[in-house]
């Protein structure tokens, strides 16, 4: 029991995930730069990207816009 109590945090998702599926935000029938539309309610994408919705703010210092609601971690503080 206590093994599992200590997993949790590590299970839980945060904002930012590494993803190669994510859903698509309301009000964005488009995917985000590097994901792929699945025709259904998922972009998909072959590298694990990690990205955060932006809320309708601007991304955060580190990030950058992708696009359809979502921003993308700098990689190498380029891309």
């Amino acid at each position: 029991m206590a093994a599992v109590v200590l997993a949790l945090p590590v299970l839980t998702p945060g904002p930012a995930l590494a993803q190669k599926r994510i859903p698509k935000l309301p009000g964005n029938d488009q995917c985000p730069l590097g994901y792929v539309n699945d025709l259904k309610q998922h972009c998909l994408s072959p590298i694990y990207y990690e990205v955060r919705p932006t809320y309708g703010k601007p991304c955060l210092s580190g990030w950058m816009n992708i696009g359809a609601g979502y921003c993308k971690k700098k990689t190498l503080g380029i891309f």
